[in-house]
């Protein structure tokens, strides 16, 4: 008997459902490999392109493109195809990979990494669609739980493959080992991934995905720029990037809200399940943000690693994850994900509670346990929450739930650097100006740094008490144009 979602819609799992996950799971490592791979490659890419800091917008441009068209490619997806805009999108990440390795300076090189934003992007906001359609509902936290394997396996494999291809075949390599990889997955989603019928007689609000696109972007370049110590928060340019954005966004909103046919349905975030699911991920991302940013300073700056050292340690994140993510989404499948994801929090919030004690005369065994002790309850929490969003979504939608959170995703990581960077230097240069050593000094550094991680234990409780309270994982109903069966 096929599964309803309540509006008369069927959602019975497609045959080879495992056979679809494998396929997107193929494309999620290869851009979350891609994105890691690219960051151990930026000192020598500076060097031998003679980049400068302008070796900055390698990441900068991708993390732009990305996050700012996240939103667009869901909605793409769910007028016309999932599988058509993801195998397009695919096609444009290879093709940009091979334009990457081809680049003559750093202009050229950014200009390609923007192509290859645009199609990781719609990798991104699809992926855990294909993957919801798939599978039943009660499924869909096991099923999600593995991609989270997946994201982990890649974040960790990226630096040592970066290695090994940066030391025998130069920095090209790190974006030519994409194309034939990526031209074989390619192969195998126009063969597995089902043709989802598309929505007929939708139109595309061009208006509110510019206001969206241009929004975000100046947003997030505002607050990257206002980050750095040669801008600052008071800089003319970093307030007009951050007033622009905010205003953009104010404006889409109302926009989104008088036609008829918006980008984004405002009506889902009335549901609680999925607004808390989209609230919790914020706020958990914003803290690994911070963490992010401030860890490798503590392990290289002041325990004294090399970077290598450093590289080993922090594998202890995504290792603990791929074990958590999978066990997450199970249990999110027999217990409700209110229990589970919540829990998950307060374990993580008490990971980076137990980090604000760091001292300078910690050892890697120190930082391990308490590392593996947040990505644990992260893992618990992460699947279970994606499945509850886009159970609770609008089956017509789910294009754009997914989107969402990866929107949430990359805005967390963008604002959490941010946090971290400001909360840092600012009880830094406090504790240096009522106490001698400048804000350099050891004692400085030890003391900002551990505000930052009370701060991050403080934001992941609060995502707990949110979580907490979350609905049942109801579905928007929504009246489609025309029938839809996945």
């Amino acid at each position: 008997m096929d599964d309803q979602n309540g509006s008369g819609i069927s959602t019975k799992p497609a045959p080879g459902k495992w056979m679809v996950l494998a396929t997107v799971a193929l494309g999620t490592f290869m851009a979350t490999l891609d994105s890691s791979i690219v960051n151990i490659a930026l000192p020598t890419i500076r060097r031998e392109l003679n980049a400068g800091d302008n070796v900055e917008w390698i990441v900068l441009s991708y993390l732009l493109v990305t996050t700012s068209t996240l939103l667009i490619m869901g909605k793409l997806s769910d007028l016309f195809g999932r599988k058509n805009i993801y195998i397009t999108g695919f096609s444009v990440f290879v093709l940009g990979s091979l334009l990457c390795g081809l680049s003559w300076d750093i202009w050229s090189l950014v200009g390609f990494r923007v192509i290859q934003g645009i199609g990781a992007s719609m990798m991104f906001a699809i992926g855990p669609a294909i993957v919801s359609d798939a599978f039943k509902p009660a499924e869909r936290g096991r099923a999600l739980g593995l991609m989270g394997t997946v994201v982990a396996a890649g974040s960790s494999t990226g630096p040592v493959a970066g290695g090994l291809l940066l030391e025998h075949f130069g920095w090209e390599s790190i974006f030519y080992v994409n194309v034939p990889i990526g031209l074989i997955a390619i192969w195998r989603a126009w063969k597995v991934l089902p043709s989802i019928p598309k929505v007929k007689s939708a139109r595309f609000d061009i208006t509110g995905a510019l206001l969206f696109c241009i929004g975000v972007t100046c947003l997030l370049v505002g607050v990257d720029f206002g980050t750095e110590a040669t801008y600052g928060w008071t800089n003319g340019f970093v307030i007009l990037m951050l007033a622009m954005g905010l205003v953009l966004l104010t404006v889409f909103l109302f926009w989104e809200n008088r036609i008829p046919a918006p980008m984004l349905q405002l009506s889902m975030f009335r549901v609680r399940a999925f607004s808390s699911a989209l609230g919790t991920a914020g706020l958990a991302f914003m803290a690994n943000g911070a963490n992010i940013y401030i860890l490798p300073f503590f392990l290289q700056l002041l325990l004294g690693f090399s970077p290598q050292e450093a590289g080993l340690i922090l594998l202890a994140g995504p290792l603990t994850l791929s074990v958590a993510a999978p066990i997450g989404g199970y249990l999110s499948d027999k217990i409700s994900t209110r229990w589970i994801a919540s829990a998950g929090l307060l374990i993580t919030s008490t990971g980076y509670f137990f980090l604000s004690f760091l001292q300078p005369g910690w050892t890697a065994v120190d930082i391990i346990w308490r590392l593996s002790m947040l990505s644990l309850g992260f893992g618990l929490f992460q699947s279970p929450n994606s499945s509850s969003a886009l159970n609770s979504a609008p089956i017509l939608e789910r294009g754009v739930a997914s989107s969402l959170i990866s929107f949430m995703r990359n805005l967390g990581l963008v604002f959490g650097i941010a946090l971290g960077a400001a909360v840092w230097y600012g009880f830094r240069d406090r504790y240096a100006s009522i106490n001698p050593g400048g804000p350099l000094s050891e004692a400085a550094q030890v003391y900002g740094m551990q505000k930052v991680y009370l701060v991050t234990s403080a934001l992941v409780f609060c995502a707990a008490m949110i979580s907490l309270t979350r609905g049942s994982n109801r579905q928007v109903v929504t009246t489609p144009e025309v029938p839809v069966h996945v």
